[in-house]
């Protein structure tokens, strides 16, 4: 429909389609610069709305989940940092959700996950594997030991993917559907499934998640965490430090769910660290669980917790948090107005505070206060903060090149966030970083890589150490049992 023919609409048949959800923030800009009706002011709009679109981006903020759940000077402060722009509030809010999940690129749906020495990419619901195939995690079956390029995994005709973890040896992958599929090193019942004397080496389905739709998974060193989409949390595998969540040591070879976390409230985001669980709950409390090692669960203490438990300081100030990652050694957690937490061990800066000193308790990342934070990411002694803008900020170990700065010879560490100029260039739409190297993916649909390639986790068989971000393309489906039938 041409923008004239917009201009012959009814105002209020407009304001509905801009409102129904089908359009995004950047959406709604574009519209805005395409046609007087969507940029000028309408009799619908109050005053303090300077065009339609400003109020059909304050309409869908109000509806958003989040931001319906924040108090009212919290929406105001977020509304303040964004500049008064409710389509800017939108933007955050959107690539906020996204950038845990599924980012929407022009070039479809995506989500990156950096492993210990893998890469996985789905990239419009398929899913594609590089790097070494450590005990299957590359879901390539029992003849592949490493993948130099991005290789379609198998799954059954119409299964689409929308969400994959893959940190250690296993991966997990959730359907659109709702169903799970695992595959990897099973030996701990990680994958769920009760063959633990060889690896799973293509994905198989969990069948004691039959009827229990999920929407997220985490995958731990040797364990998994499913969240449902009802807000349940379920865990299986290795339960020496109580990281399962259910008040003992006791392992579980089957997904079982954890009670204590139903009776706090849905829960809408999980993060698995090597054997510790973090918990984000629609309210925006943060529990944890398992390993108390390297104060990674934020209680000040470093005491194994069999139960979850509540992490007072975000309670005690106030705090929304949205998002948190675990990493190896230290924790790292996003607020609903865009600011950065970190907590652990200090090793080589991974907190971001100019110095190598633990944090027992989250502190709020000064240097980043000023700017708007939409994801942040933990791992092996480094950090990474994505900005709305599309900027990364680093920290940490600079080992293997994994940080994505030039001048690794200069120093080994970097103690304070400091801007990726090497991706400068890109507007970032979530980062994911794993043992030694790192994974991006671009609003435009790009992947790019750097680190440490020596098993070809960045996707290239001839690189061994990449320290500027490289370009990973994912291979058209070679033939015609790859293509889907229904398309």
């Amino acid at each position: 429909m041409g923008k004239n023919h917009f201009d012959e609409l009814p105002s209020h048949l407009i304001l509905e389609i801009l409102c129904s959800g089908k359009l995004s923030a950047i959406d709604l800009v574009c519209l805005e610069f395409a046609s007087k009706t969507f940029g000028a002011r309408n009799d619908l709009c109050d005053l303090k709305f300077k065009s339609l679109v400003d109020f059909a981006a304050f309409q869908l903020c109000g509806s958003h989940a989040t931001f319906s759940m924040i108090g009212l000077n919290s929406q105001k402060d977020l509304y303040d940092r964004c500049g008064g722009k409710w389509k800017r509030v939108l933007r955050f809010l959107e690539s906020v959700e996204q950038s845990s999940d599924m980012v929407e690129t022009s070039s479809g749906n995506m989500q990156i996950t950096a492993g210990k020495y893998h890469t996985l990419a789905i990239s419009n619901s398929s899913v594609y594997s590089c790097g070494s195939s450590l005990c299957g995690v590359l879901g390539q079956g029992s003849e592949t030991t490493q993948c130099s390029t991005f290789t379609r995994i198998n799954f059954p005709p119409l299964a689409r993917v929308a969400h994959v973890s893959a940190s250690y040896n296993h991966a997990a992958f959730v359907m659109q559907s709702g169903e799970v599929f695992t595959c990897g090193d099973n030996s701990s019942s990680c994958c769920g499934h009760s063959d633990t004397n060889r690896p799973i080496f293509r994905p198989r389905l969990v069948e004691s998640l039959k009827g229990i739709p999920c929407k997220q998974v985490a995958a731990g060193l040797n364990f998994t965490v499913f969240l449902t989409r009802q807000g349940h949390v379920y865990t299986c595998g290795t339960n020496s430090h109580g990281q399962l969540g259910h008040g003992d040591a006791q392992d579980r070879p089957s997904p079982k769910k954890v009670e204590f976390l139903g009776k706090v409230g849905p829960i809408v985001q999980v993060a698995a660290g090597p054997s510790y669980i973090l918990s984000v709950t629609e309210d925006g409390s943060v529990y944890s669980f398992g390993s108390g090692g390297n104060f990674c669960l934020g209680h000040g203490e470093q005491h194994d917790e069999l139960l979850p438990r509540l992490i007072q300081k975000f309670r005690r100030k106030g705090t929304h948090i949205v998002q948190v990652s675990a990493g190896d050694e230290h924790a790292v957690a996003l607020d609903s107005n865009g600011f950065v937490y970190t907590w652990g061990k200090g090793y080589c800066g991974a907190l971001g505070h100019g110095d190598e000193i633990e944090k027992t308790r989250p502190e709020l990342l000064s240097s980043l206060k000023n700017h708007l934070a939409v994801q942040v990411c933990a791992r092996k002694r480094k950090t990474f903060v994505l900005l709305d803008s599309g900027l990364v900020y680093g920290f940490g170990s600079m080992g293997f090149g994994s940080l994505g700065f030039l001048d690794r010879k200069l120093s080994d560490k970097i103690l304070k966030p400091r801007i990726l100029n090497s991706l400068r260039s890109h507007h970032v739409s979530q980062i994911s970083t794993g043992l030694y190297h790192t994974a991006v993916v671009t609003n435009c649909g790009q992947i790019f890589g750097f680190g440490d390639n020596e098993r070809a986790q960045l996707g290239h068989d001839t690189l061994r150490e990449c320290l500027k971000p490289i370009e990973i393309f994912i291979e058209n489906p070679s033939s015609e049992d790859d293509v889907d039938p229904m398309l």
